[in-house]
């Protein structure tokens, strides 16, 4: 789904993108509810970038990457924690692009979450490439989303990717068979791609 934001675009950077587990809901400019395999999602685009909360009957989880004020935790490259019963597992990463490159990356990414049953993105008037987009999807028991948070004028992209999984216990790991060699199968974390993939960043 495509939307245009009702807000003023304000000229923030990606330096200014804090990251925060379990903040309660923030104002949204829009949402999108998702229904994933027994997990309720809801995608929400806030004026300074995104929200989302994860709910299943083990629990809720909350992310939140925005433009907090008084916030203390920058963006961080990387995280890996457990939220319940669930294990977190967050990545972020900056690209800067040329304004050619910029432009052709923002439509492609407008296109993809667009047409995309789990997708939501808002575009900010006055700047056809300032945008905050997400996508959703469930596989093998786990929740994974992506963002993309656009800064035009610094020719800056800011790309996240988030995985939420029940915790598997040490005893099911080590019930694993092991290989002639002695060594664990790796097959069980590998599978062809398909078209409904979400392409990579």
């Amino acid at each position: 789904m495509l939307t245009t934001l009702n807000t003023s675009y304000s000229d923030t950077r990606a330096a200014d993108l804090a990251w925060a587990l379990g903040r309660e809901p923030l104002p949204a400019l829009a949402t999108l509810d998702l229904e994933l395999t027994g997990s309720k999602l809801q995608l929400r685009l806030l004026g300074a970038s995104h929200q989302v909360l994860l709910e299943e009957e083990r629990g809720v989880c909350s992310e939140t990457v925005a433009c907090i004020p008084g916030s203390s935790t920058p963006l961080p490259l990387g995280v890996a924690k457990r939220v319940g019963d669930w294990e977190y597992e967050f990545a972020a990463r900056v690209e800067v692009l040329s304004p050619g490159s910029f432009a052709g990356r923002a439509q492609e990414l407008l296109a993809l979450v667009a047409d995309h049953p789990h997708g939501l993105a808002g575009v900010f008037p006055g700047s056809p490439h300032a945008f905050t987009a997400l996508l959703a999807q469930h596989h093998e028991g786990q929740v994974h989303w992506r963002t993309w948070h656009a800064y035009p004028q610094d020719g800056q992209l800011v790309a996240t990717r988030t995985r939420v999984g029940v915790r598997v216990p040490a005893a099911v790991t080590a019930s694993w068979p092991s290989g002639p060699d002695g060594a664990r199968p790796t097959g069980h974390c590998r599978r062809t791609p398909s078209r409904t993939d979400i392409r990579p960043l």
